[in-house]
């Protein structure tokens, strides 16, 4: 075997002119099934399956060939860069993009079902996680998921090979729809809607036609209108018919289906508020029937070998009554406890002493007071003198999602304060419980009480703890952190506990009819007592708890009071569903009961509304089914405006098959667009370990379901790998030439050029579809115009051509060494907020560019040209370069300057937001308590709250907004958009 190579990037990239120029071959190694060892010379871009043709050829001079056998029934198998062993069962890929950890290739013998290992492993690449690792947890809960997933992805398939070519376009290239509220159509009031110049181009000949048309006018119409003047241009005989031809936007693949009036296509909204005129394409039906065919014979290479395989039947009815006795939880009145076994790999002080705290939590809630073991001493295993811990609550009292929480500490004696900031990250956590003693975190984990069937879990487990804590901690416990244990086990602090037997039987959860049956006996039990119906003083008590913001804190005495006028909640302020939920006793099961029964009679949330039934704060199953149910009426469009936070929540969800997974799965498949954002959400954090099962899940079945869409997104992840690799070129130069910046700038532009030029990344590069928008081809890169950006992390500025645009250029930015997910939240808040000002008729031209996360730290932005920077606009307006960045008073002016009206439309657009302050709350609480404060803080949604806080009235809000409106748009207003400008700014100009 070769030695190791001391330059990995250089020996698979083989680009860099910085190391010297490197051979178009690579030495390999292969390992045989018969023993044998051949090295070979084979090109760096070859793909597998000519590298096992040059192999056999190779291998004829070699003993025991003949014991081989046939040629496509053997397949590679690598190390790869995640030191992970990886089946090389995709044959198409090229030998340097799948990038071995060494060069060595080991022959084996494949097994049988071709088709579906290739799927296979097309998908483990693609999501970033292979299949294998998921076989190899052994978890029974993966397991049941998966299947279940494989059975609805296949009917899904086969429901697509249903379809017609139509209804698949409108599924895969649907145009974006949204009302027509706030949209000018006409040009003085009481007039007649002005018409639409609309320039059509005809796909097979290069002649276009301008057409003016009612904003009214359907596609077919238009289209109707547009083969009369072909016609007419061409002669008679020329002959066309309209179902032969289908409307596409011009620049993208989108397909104007259905017939929608023009003025609801966004795209046509778009051109008439920049008074540009839209620019549709005819597209012969057979080109879009060619795209259909090949995506049905794709699923059908998959899809159809299951024919043979029936699925097994059904165990005879007659095994029913075998059935095991089970225990209802309801019926058990013993305390819960659990025993502390063991705890090994404690990271504490020798001298120190080691506690357990353990507390029972229901979303934020405290169940009852938390239970501390005694100490013990030791060096890293540690046993508990006594280590029953036992609850003051009642197994019969346990809600279905009750989480157990540990945290293990070290205890010490209380030191004097030092200046020294040695131990500054201790200092951060200490609580001080008692008289000279300091408690300091050392791990903290996680789980479930009930599994995921609803059984009470029994038995020895052990629980591999996390070492980071949050800033803020309910006595040192972390209920808000994932029920998932560390799967980084070598170093985890582990705690061995089990679960002890109430009963001989298995306790479960009651299922949902015993539930309302349950509240049908409370309700009839007290017939006699009046249900709610409180006086007016109550009543005017209730108007003013409900009429405030969702993070506002409820005392004991507000929460009694909602949940005695629960009935009167439903039926004059169904919108306050959250704070019901909050006043109830989840350890009281009958109040649990009659919660359940009264939610199936609560009107229907609008979605906006029900996104807050949403957060951790609730994470009852009965009432997160039901907050799905009310996002089902949500139209694509505005599904995909809170896709982000949807992603995110589902960090709450402690089992894998859930409500909130289905639904986003069922609308992902439903729409592609829709799939291809879901995708990315969750490929840009599969390398977190909190939830990098659980996202690999819900990926596995998206592509399962989606299997034409598997090659198009394997193309974008392989560009951005190659993208990657030029940034890492990029860096590597710069550092190696730091005391030269000339020299520095020279080389690197030149290796990018060199790099980008060759074909096995203008390959890789070209004709794929934007991640940005899936909607956007980019055709080919325009080397010559690509550039990288001076600054820190050396951002690639990349310029496409678009075969679509005739010519036309479009630019993005690929980051890597930034987190774009806070730029991502910033863009979508703008977005939710010009959504929210066009509904009110107001129309402030807000234009967000686009951002996407795609990885660890990794990312594109959207290139917005003709744009100003903000570093600019305040240089400008001051007379002295060094006091331009602290000049306040420069981005308000040069506004006011360019908007004639400011000050009215400031003050019109804050009552907007002011008026739907409680969504703006909610989107930014479920990114915080989805544990990533990094995106945003209590700080931030403090801010929004005072903000959307001046007054009681609108009146007095609005008096109060002019007396301050200077120093108010000076001091926080232009500080907010330099804050939503973060990191975007210095390289992308807005």
């Amino acid at each position: 075997m070769p030695p190791a190579m001391t330059d990995l990037l250089d020996m698979w990239a083989a680009h860099s002119p910085l190391a010297g120029h490197a051979p178009d071959l690579v030495t390999v190694d292969f390992l045989l099934p018969t023993g044998m060892y051949i090295q070979m010379d084979v090109p760096r871009e070859a793909t597998i399956q000519h590298i096992k043709l040059l192999l056999w050829k190779q291998a004829q001079s070699y003993p025991l060939f003949s014991a081989l056998g046939e040629m496509e029934g053997h397949m590679f198998e690598c190390v790869n860069q995640a030191a992970v062993h990886e089946e090389l069962e995709d044959e198409t890929r090229r030998l340097c993009d799948v990038r071995p950890f060494l060069p060595v290739l080991k022959l084996v013998t494949r097994n049988c079902g071709r088709a579906e290992r290739v799927l296979d492993s097309k998908i483990g690449v693609l999501i970033g996680k292979g299949l294998h690792e998921l076989d190899a947890l052994q978890d029974q809960e993966v397991k049941d998921f998966r299947s279940k997933m494989f059975r609805i992805s296949e009917e899904r398939m086969q429901h697509v090979q249903m379809m017609t070519w139509t209804e698949w376009v409108q599924a895969c290239f649907s145009p974006q729809l949204q009302s027509t509220t706030g949209v000018t159509i006409t040009d003085k009031p009481n007039e007649q809607p002005a018409d639409i110049k609309v320039i059509i181009h005809f796909d097979q000949s290069q002649d276009t036609a301008s057409l003016k048309v009612s904003p009214s006018c359907s596609p077919n119409e238009l289209m109707e209108q547009a083969l009369r003047k072909w016609q007419t241009t061409h002669g008679p005989e020329e002959e066309v018919q309209r179902g032969q031809y289908i409307l596409r936007v011009s620049q993208r693949l989108e397909f104007f289906c259905g017939d929608h009036p023009l003025i609801q296509y966004k795209y046509i909204q778009i051109c008439m508020h920049t008074k540009e005129s839209p620019h549709l394409t005819l597209v012969h039906t057979s080109a879009v029937k060619a795209m259909f065919d090949k995506e049905i014979s794709a699923i059908g290479t998959v899809v159809s070998r299951k024919s043979s395989n029936p699925p097994l039947p059904l165990p005879p009815k007659r095994r029913a009554p075998m059935q095991q006795v089970q225990t209802c939880v309801w019926d058990v009145s013993s305390q819960f406890k659990i025993v502390l076994l063991k705890g090994s790999k404690v990271n504490a002080e020798e001298t120190a002493k080691v506690q357990v705290r353990a507390g029972l939590f229901h979303g934020t809630e405290l169940l009852c007071k938390p239970v501390v073991s005694s100490e013990s001493s030791g060096r890293s295993e540690h046993m508990w003198a006594d280590g029953t811990l036992e609850f003051d609550l009642a197994v019969s009292d346990l809600p279905r999602m009750t989480r157990l929480c540990f945290a293990v500490y070290a205890v010490m004696d209380k030191v004097k304060k030092q200046k020294s900031t040695k131990n500054a990250h201790l200092n951060k956590y200490q609580t001080i419980r008692k008289a000279g003693k300091v408690h300091y975190p050392i791990a903290w984990v996680n789980t479930m009480v009930f599994d995921y069937k609803g059984q009470l879990r029994t038995g020895d487990i052990i629980l591999h703890s996390w070492s980071s804590f949050p800033d803020e901690l309910e006595e040192m416990l972390n209920p808000i952190g994932t029920v998932q244990t560390n799967p980084y086990t070598e170093n985890a602090t582990a705690l061995h506990i089990n679960f002890p037997e109430y009963s001989p039987h298995p306790i479960v959860f009651p299922p949902f009819d015993k539930i309302l049956e349950k509240a049908a006996e409370i309700a009839k039990a007290n017939d006699c007592v009046s249900m709610g119906r409180g006086g007016k003083k109550f009543y005017i008590e209730l108007k003013e708890i409900m009429e405030r913001d969702p993070l506002s804190q409820l005392c004991e005495n507000e929460k009694d009071l909602i949940w005695t006028l629960r009935y009167d909640c439903r039926e004059n302020f169904p919108q306050s569903l959250p704070k019901l939920l909050l006043s109830v006793k989840w350890s009281k099961h009958e109040d649990m009961a009659q919660l359940q029964a009264l939610l199936q009679i609560w009107p229907t949330l609008s979605p906006r509304d029900a996104l807050e039934l949403l957060d951790f704060n609730y994470p009852d199953q009965y009432v997160r089914e039901y907050a799905v149910g009310c996002l089902s009426d949500m139209s694509d469009e505005e599904l995909s405006q809170y896709l982000l936070q949807l992603v995110q929540v589902l960090r709450y969800e402690p089992y894998y098959d859930c409500a909130l997974t289905r639904f986003l799965l069922d609308r992902a498949q439903r729409n592609r667009k829709i799939g291809h954002f879901l995708f990315w959400h969750l490929r840009s954090e599969i390398h977190m370990p909190a939830v990098s099962v659980q996202f690999a899940l819900i990926l596995e079945a998206y592509c399962r379901g989606s299997i034409p869409h598997i090659e198009v997104l394997k193309k974008q992840v392989e560009a951005l790998s190659k993208l990657k690799s030029v940034n890492e070129l990029i860096k590597l130069g710069t550092i190696k030439n730091a005391r030269s910046k000339t020299k520095e700038a020279m080389l690197t532009k030149e290796a990018m050029m060199t790099c980008l030029r060759q074909s096995g990344y203008s390959e890789t590069l070209s004709d794929l579809h934007s991640p940005l928008n899936p909607s956007v081809l980019l055709s080919g890169i325009n080397v010559e115009k690509c550039r990288y950006m001076d600054s820190k992390m050396k951002p690639l500025w990349i310029v496409y051509n678009n075969k679509l645009l005739g010519g036309d250029t479009l630019g993005i930015i690929f980051k890597n060494g930034d987190d774009l997910r806070q730029d991502m939240l910033t863009l979508q808040i703008l977005r939710l907020m010009d959504m929210l000002w066009k509904e009110a008729n107001l129309d402030l031209r807000i234009v967000p560019y686009g951002c996407l996360a795609t990885g660890d730290r990794a990312g594109l932005i959207e290139v917005v040209s003709s744009a100003d920077t903000i570093a600019n606009i305040q240089l400008t307006s001051s007379n002295v370069a060094a006091a331009a960045a602290f000049n306040k008073d420069a981005l308000l002016n040069w506004l006011k300057e360019k908007n004639s009206g400011f000050r009215q439309y400031c003050e019109s657009a804050y009552l907007v937001l002011r008026k739907n302050g409680n969504l703006f709350i909610t989107l930014f609480a479920l990114m915080l308590t989805a544990g990533l404060p990094e995106l945003t803080s209590v700080k931030d949604i403090q801010y929004l709250k005072d903000s959307l806080a001046l007054g009681k009235t609108d009146e007095e809000a609005l008096k109060q907004f002019r007396q301050k409106f200077d120093e108010a748009l000076r001091e926080s207003w232009t500080t907010k958009v330099n804050w939503m400008a973060h990191n975007v700014a210095k390289d992308n100009r807005s």
